[in-house]
């Protein structure tokens, strides 16, 4: 299937982009106007763009429906400051009540049922309820257009940041993934939360340069039952492997006697045995095994 975005209404482009583009973070952002109205609305065309300045950019986009500007935009332009409150679980539903279209003036903050908590060196409130909130300044707010859809991105400096003690690890040194139950934002009325459930981890590619695919044994790289992610474990090692005299393990063992008269069957067991391993992220066990396979 080919898609002219050019040729498509905006809904609709808006809808194939924001189901393909997902899972996106959430900015729950709470401003203040001129005249001290305060607005709370959420926004996940957001995400953080340097660590040094520390910089958050979100996009208040123009409405797709009348081209009107956000609430939120309005005030950034009046009052240069916004706090960033990050959504978990336990808030999404009034999370999502606050991005009702309600008038100028109406404050979401009540409206949703959230508590305002005063911040501590800019004017908009926090969301006491969030676990993270950050207080920024906005240090330039860039127009992609004037056209309905088109976003306003709001660059923002963090200057000071607020975390809930209780999603922190065990030596309080920095915020537990698996503690804060952060949600995000995907296509149509579909959220995501990040649980202990659906949290994986992935190595960080070796410091002296993984060794790649392309230099992987030919029969380990032809391999029809290693996927692209097992040949990526396998290839982020700095120098390939050689065989271990002193490697022990009882199913190699077990499958080579069995298999011994069929040389073809026995790589092929190797081989999803060496799958079974690197799912568990044993990769020095699961070279050792296809090396015993090479070598067949």
């Amino acid at each position: 299937m080919k898609i002219d975005l050019t040729e498509l209404p905006i809904q609709q482009r808006a809808a194939w982009l924001q189901n393909a583009i997902a899972p996106r973070p959430i900015a729950f952002a709470s401003t203040i106007d001129k005249n001290g109205n305060v607005n709370l609305s959420p926004f996940s065309f957001f995400n953080l763009f340097s660590t040094n300045p520390p910089i958050v950019i979100f996009s208040p986009s123009r409405s797709g429906r009348d081209n009107h500007l956000k609430h939120t935009l309005q005030n950034v332009l009046e009052v240069p400051e916004v706090v960033i409150n990050i959504c978990d679980y336990a808030m999404v539903q009034q999370m999502s009540l606050s991005s009702c279209e309600y008038p100028k003036g109406v404050d979401e903050f009540v409206k949703s049922g959230f508590t305002k908590e005063k911040a501590s060196i800019i004017q908009p409130p926090m969301v006491k309820e969030a676990k993270i909130k950050m207080e920024c300044k906005v240090n330039e707010v860039k127009s992609l257009g004037d056209q309905a859809g088109a976003g306003q991105l709001v660059i923002a400096e963090v200057l000071f940041m607020h975390i809930d003690e209780t999603i922190l690890n065990t030596e309080g040194t920095m915020i537990d993934q698996r503690k804060l139950q952060q949600v995000a934002r995907l296509g149509g009325d579909y959220y995501t939360v990040v649980n202990e459930q659906n949290l994986f981890t992935v190595p960080k590619p070796n410091k002296e340069l993984g060794i790649g695919v392309d230099a992987l044994p030919e029969g380990i790289k032809q391999s029809k039952t290693l996927s692209g992610n097992d040949l990526g474990q396998l290839a982020n090692i700095q120098n390939l492997p050689i065989v271990d005299p002193a490697f022990e393990d009882d199913k190699l063992k077990s499958i080579i006697q069995y298999f011994s008269v069929n040389p073809n069957e026995m790589e092929n067991e190797l081989h999803l045995y060496a799958k079974e391993l690197l799912e568990k992220g044993n990769v020095k066990d699961a070279w050792q095994v296809l090396l015993a396979a090479e070598n067949v």
